[in-house]
């Protein structure tokens, strides 16, 4: 009778462990949702991506470990970007010509471009995924009571009274603000403001950085020639070099 016990426990096969065994989803029990498996928290996520359960992917300013500058995360380099977005240090997803995510490249082909020229994710005919059932943004839709809509109905980071990203500190929205924008006020060498075709609008940008830059060293040199150990030659003389 034992050796019969004996020769059964021997044929049976293993059972793997609890949480390498397959669910009736066909997943690994341990990570399967619908199962309520161990490494999904009661919200719904993954226990080490989720900010409210103390996840160990965030930091201790709340932000990706992997990505945090102050952190000094692995992610960032020495120039304070990311690693992989760094023109300088040759990052991965910069292309040849010079645009920071090659898989939007509409000239390298990228796949997150489609056949009309779009990003695939916003583009109607395709049917993308960003693109909600009244034919606009999924974020900020608000018949579809989206995410990017505050409480007063207007898109949240342009909102006054929720203190949006997109409102700047002078109380105006960020990109139409002339005093944070100094490219909206500095005028090209053919006469334009804004965007001109024939500098790329780039060089504008680059001449209102420049004009910033001079007037912190005019004013530098306005304070320190305030003392007595400038002279008044000596101050244009600075400002002559910083122009």
């Amino acid at each position: 009778m034992c050796e019969i016990l004996e020769r059964g426990d021997e044929e049976r096969a293993p059972l793997a462990p609890l949480r390498q065994q397959r669910c009736p989803h066909g997943k690994e029990r341990y990570f399967c949702r619908e199962c309520g498996g161990g490494t999904f928290c009661t919200h719904g996520r993954k226990r080490y991506y989720c900010r409210e359960c103390g996840g160990g992917a965030f930091c201790t300013h709340g932000l990706n470990r992997y990505t945090c500058k102050e952190c000094g995360g692995k992610g960032t380099c020495g120039h304070g970007r990311l690693r992989t977005a760094c023109k300088e240090c040759g990052g991965g997803s910069v292309c040849k010509h010079g645009r920071t995510r090659r898989t939007r490249c509409k000239e390298c082909g990228g796949g997150s471009v489609c056949k009309h020229g779009q990003l695939r994710s916003k583009c109607l005919d395709c049917g993308g995924s960003a693109m909600c059932s009244h034919g606009r943004q999924r974020y900020t839709c608000k018949e579809c009571g989206s995410k990017g809509i505050c409480g007063h109905g207007r898109q949240r980071a342009q909102c006054k009274e929720c203190g949006g990203g997109g409102i700047c500190e002078h109380v105006q929205v960020r990109r139409e603000c002339r005093t944070c924008n100094l490219a909206l006020t500095t005028v090209c060498a053919h006469g334009r403001k804004h965007q001109c075709k024939a500098c790329g609008g780039k060089p504008i940008k680059n001449a209102a950085a420049e004009q910033q830059s001079v007037d912190a060293t005019v004013a530098a040199v306005a304070e320190v020639g305030d003392g007595p150990g400038l002279a008044a030659g000596d101050a244009m003389i600075i400002t002559a070099d910083a122009l």
